[in-house]
């Protein structure tokens, strides 16, 4: 099942981290932990091509949905990503709707857009899955989400989330509050942040964000988004480290 049909049919908001170490070791302890989905982050985190294929090849095989956060909004990682077989892909930094249409295109098949067939690759099942089954696949249920993290963005939400083939939404609360100038609880940037689910929620996207623990992830649930990332790889094995040191130097005499 594809991650935009998960969504669709999934009665609670679904969990994931993002994916920032170059191993497949964290995908596993990561899919044990119960997370419904990761997503492989190439624009804050070294991780290559090859890397995000092997961890979409464990994640997927261990039960979790991938999504992938491509290193820019150029479109050139999108056909290679979408070739692997990945369950989403997050193009970070929209800011237009004329980006927001170039990239949508370049995940959709013709006519609708520009992606090209590729259905000897992993996605196709290495020539396997017949072909309006792979088409109908790449079209319906691959995620395509963009990120929306300047406030001129926000202000065209409507505009973005009206894009045909358009199905997720994420807001990146971090650079909306450097773009807006506003803390997070400034009411003028949570009316933005309303104004963006409410477009959402009118249109049927799923809207995602990123949170720094599960207690701000249920805020976020209760909120109204689909899908909330909760911390990432690197902090969570931080958290855990710092932890475990100050309980024994605590117990030092």
């Amino acid at each position: 099942m594809g991650f935009a049909r998960r969504l669709a049919s999934a009665d609670r908001t679904l969990i994931g981290t993002w994916l920032k170490i170059p191993a497949l070791e964290p995908v596993e302890i990561l899919a044990d932990a119960g997370f419904d989905y990761i997503v492989i982050d190439q624009e804050h985190a070294p991780l290559t091509l090859e890397f995000a294929y092997q961890a979409t090849v464990v994640a997927q095989g261990a039960g979790m949905s991938v999504l992938v956060r491509v290193p820019d909004r150029s479109g050139s990682h999108l056909q290679r990503l979408l070739d692997a077989g990945v369950d989403g892909i997050l193009v970070p930094r929209v800011v237009s709707v004329e980006e927001a249409s170039a990239v949508v295109r370049q995940m959709l098949f013709s006519p609708g857009g520009d992606r090209g067939i590729g259905i000897t690759s992993r996605a196709g099942r290495w020539g396997g899955t017949p072909r309006e089954e792979y088409l109908r696949f790449g079209d319906e249920e691959v995620m395509r989400a963009v990120q929306l993290e300047e406030r001129a963005a926000i202000e065209r939400v409507e505009e973005i989330l009206d894009i045909p083939g358009l199905n997720g939404v994420f807001l990146g609360m971090g650079d909306l509050q450097l773009s807006s100038r506003l803390p997070q609880s400034d009411p003028e940037l949570q009316k933005l942040v309303d104004r963006l689910l409410a477009a959402a929620r009118a249109r049927a996207v799923p809207a995602g964000t990123a949170v720094q623990t599960p207690e701000q992830a249920r805020e976020a649930a209760d909120r109204g988004y689909s899908y909330v990332m909760v911390s990432n790889d690197t902090s969570l094995l931080r958290s855990a480290a710092a932890s475990a040191v100050a309980g024994f130097r605590g117990r030092l005499p």
